[in-house]
């Protein structure tokens, strides 16, 4: 089966830092799914330990591809969770760098922050500076938790406004499209 082929950049995202996105775990869950290419399925990945649960929709931006060799990572910050699979349009609020351990290899693994377009958060609430910090600090703890757990180790280094967050995501949008192109050779 094929990859998902979405566009990364949503239609109409003029300036308002729009981009597609695929939930696999839904808010509240404590069941990781994952996007399986091979299946074109999404599968059961794991379970998280009791009394742990992902705290918003976490998903992907198809059509890039980050440092560990998946898609870029992204924490919807939705009112209400959403479905395994479900595509939705996201603003770009941000991101949280990360410096990810494991087995004394070190890589980044940044989680970028966003909110689906469709909800009534306030007008001005279009960066990571609007969120509360008492949020992104519980959002911290949960993926600095759920490494802990993995047998890795995850290291915040900094918070950046949606600017970055673009950045990050042209960087992914580049790395894909160079390794389908060498796919194809």
């Amino acid at each position: 089966m094929p990859r998902l082929e979405i566009d990364p950049i949503a239609l109409n995202a003029g300036r308002q830092k729009l981009v597609n996105a695929v939930i696999e775990t839904p808010a509240g869950s404590r069941n990781k799914f994952v996007y399986d290419e091979g299946l074109g399925l999404f599968r059961l990945h794991k379970i998280l330990p009791m009394g742990s649960a992902f705290p918003f929709d976490f998903g992907f931006i198809p059509g890039t591809l980050a440092e560990d060799g998946d898609p870029l990572d992204l924490l919807v910050l939705g009112e209400e969770s959403t479905f395994t699979g479900c595509a939705v349009t996201v603003r770009l609020l941000g991101v949280i760098e990360a410096l990810q351990t494991d087995k004394g290899r070190t890589i980044r693994n940044d989680r970028l922050i966003g909110a689906p377009e469709g909800e009534k958060i306030k007008p001005e609430g279009r960066s990571i500076d609007d969120v509360p910090g008492r949020v992104l600090d519980q959002i911290e703890h949960f993926f600095i938790a759920y490494n802990r757990y993995e047998g890795r180790e995850f290291k915040i280094m900094k918070r950046r406004g949606p600017e970055a967050a673009l950045e990050l995501l042209e960087q992914g949008r580049r790395k894909y499209t160079k390794s389908r192109t060498k796919s194809r050779r």
